[in-house]
């Protein structure tokens, strides 16, 4: 196992304990982090993104498989289990994951997952008929940013 390898395992197995600190110990001062939800966060913005959700999160089940990784870049598959705060409607969000690595951290992580088959576990019947829309996208990634702007202004080490 390649020591990238490694590193994609400890952040999962971080997240899976809510430790977010450890998570952010993987990332490089730069990284740079993109979702269906939060399209382009940089710097601080990430670490700050990943300590909300896992202060959030009761009952998230992390796992990982299919990595692979090598000096430069990596990948992997990763599913969340939880309950969505919101709603309280359980969600098995399935995700890839891809990275770039500098310095034996990560700096570049994307995240790809169907933003509709989220949206129709996390939001019900609204995230069925919408989910597949901008609007519906739009409205959950204002959402998400709102509470990371006011998350960010609560936590002054990521301002």
């Amino acid at each position: 196992m390649t020591n990238e390898e490694q590193l994609i395992g400890k952040f999962y197995a971080c997240f899976n304990q809510r430790d977010c600190v450890g998570m952010q110990a993987c990332y490089h001062d730069d990284i740079e982090f993109s979702d269906p939800v939060f399209p382009h966060l940089k710097g601080k913005q990430p670490k700050a993104m990943w300590h909300m959700l896992c202060a959030a999160s009761k009952d998230i089940r992390i796992t990982v498989s299919d990595i692979k990784a090598d000096a430069q870049t990596g990948g992997c598959k990763w599913n969340a289990a939880y309950t969505f705060s919101r709603t309280n409607r359980p969600v098995l969000n399935k995700i890839t994951a891809s990275f770039i690595f500098k310095d034996g951290k990560i700096i570049q992580h994307h995240d790809d997952f169907n933003f509709w088959a989220w949206s129709k576990q996390a939001l019900g019947t609204p995230g069925l008929l919408l989910g597949w829309t901008p609007i519906i996208k739009n409205k959950v990634r204002r959402t998400a940013s709102n509470n990371l702007i006011k998350f960010i202004e609560k936590n002054e080490q990521y301002k």
